[in-house]
């Protein structure tokens, strides 16, 4: 699908594409790998469930999760299969039909989080009680999507939704930045750590070189 068009935000504060985009027209074969590569990782053995244990945790059995950039549903597929409702979004179909093969108890739709509308029979906005956004799926937006993408992200949160965010902000999204965006979108950081096993991160520190898991409320 093509790019978002430009709204609020700014390449020069990001990519200049989305660079998953780019990376699937340099290779049009790099989805199917990568979904290849985590059914290896997985049959292997490790623990690829950690990100989805923490919003396990922080959810009531039953919630509605939106995996925001949900690639082949690992993550999603999980929280479907201990009971939440859950929908995932990915801006790349090949992984989205990875994840409606591997994980059929979930919803899972293509689309650019930049412009996310989910809406349910009635045309009312789906809200939900979480939304998570793992994997570094920020840091692979253009500098004109991000703003946009946490915005559309705000307007699909419950009233007392929280939304996770997760990545290495040394990939090309400072921590200051990021949150600077989110307030822009409407979402006021409640809490910061330094990994999904929930490290505090260090006092004062920019943390540009720590992975952040953030959560967000609507401002």
């Amino acid at each position: 699908m093509s790019p978002a068009p430009a709204g609020p935000g700014s390449a020069a504060s990001g990519p200049a594409q989305n660079l998953w985009e780019a990376a699937v027209a340099r290779n049009p074969e790099h989805a199917r790998g990568y979904a290849d590569r985590w059914r290896r990782i997985e049959a292997s053995g490790q623990d690829i469930h950690g990100e989805a244990r923490l919003i396990d945790a922080m959810a009531a059995r039953g919630s509605r999760v939106l995996d925001a950039g949900c690639g082949t549903g690992r993550l999603g597929g999980y929280l479907a299969g201990v009971g939440h409702h859950v929908t995932g979004v990915d801006l790349d179909p090949t992984l989205i039909g990875v994840a409606r093969q591997d994980h059929p108890a979930a919803r899972w739709e293509t689309g650019n989080l930049a412009e996310l509308d989910l809406r349910d029979e009635h045309g009312q906005r789906e809200l939900f009680d979480l939304v998570v956004c793992a994997g570094n799926v920020l840091t692979f937006l253009s500098g004109a999507e991000r703003i946009p993408a946490l915005t559309r992200i705000a307007q699909h949160l419950a009233p007392d939704g929280r939304f996770v965010a997760g990545f290495g902000p040394g990939r090309g999204y400072p921590v200051g930045r990021f949150e600077d965006d989110a307030a822009s979108a409407g979402l006021r950081v409640q809490q910061r750590f330094a990994g999904w096993d929930l490290q505090p991160r260090g006092e004062g520190a920019e943390g540009d070189d720590e992975f952040l898991v953030a959560v967000l409320t609507q401002a």
